[in-house]
């Protein structure tokens, strides 16, 4: 599902899915420099009781921050060139590992994604706004629980 939402909005996203993950989910984030990953990621970080300080792992491809109603494992994949690269850095190790793994640029790997995953794509619309499109991929009863909790309807 697709739609124009203001800042605002997509931190009410972020808060919202913070509190609709669950252990082992993955959050794929896929959008244009600037559209809002790593901000987006900072308000869900902060909804799930993490105080760290959330930056993007750009240059150390994943990040751990613990502390919070869930561990969260931050990864950026805008360097990599070959998909199963991601494996090199525990990719593997972190999907099954109690935690939340959420990756900006998850398109560069699309093809190694876990079968069921929520999928968040950000595309700029104006300076006050971003349109957004929200899916979890492979579970549709899953996809349906989310959009009741986020308040989207499909």
């Amino acid at each position: 599902m697709e739609k124009t939402v203001s800042f605002e909005e997509l931190d009410k996203l972020a808060v919202d899915l913070a509190d609709f993950s669950k252990e082992n989910d993955v959050i794929a984030l896929i959008g244009d420099l600037g559209t809002g990953k790593t901000t987006f990621i900072k308000t869900l970080a902060k909804e799930l009781g993490i105080e760290e300080n959330i930056k993007s792992p750009t240059f150390n491809y994943v990040l751990e921050h613990h502390g919070g109603r869930l561990p969260l494992y931050h990864f950026d994949v805008y360097r990599l060139t070959d998909p199963e690269e991601v494996y090199e850095v525990g990719y593997e190790d972190y999907l099954n590992n109690g935690g939340l793994v959420v990756i900006e640029w998850a398109d560069i790997i699309e093809s190694e994604l876990p079968k069921e995953y929520i999928e968040i794509k950000l595309y700029y619309h104006d300076d006050d706004s971003r349109k957004i499109s929200v899916e979890f991929i492979g579970n549709s009863e899953r996809e349906r629980e989310l959009f009741e909790y986020v308040g989207f309807s499909n």
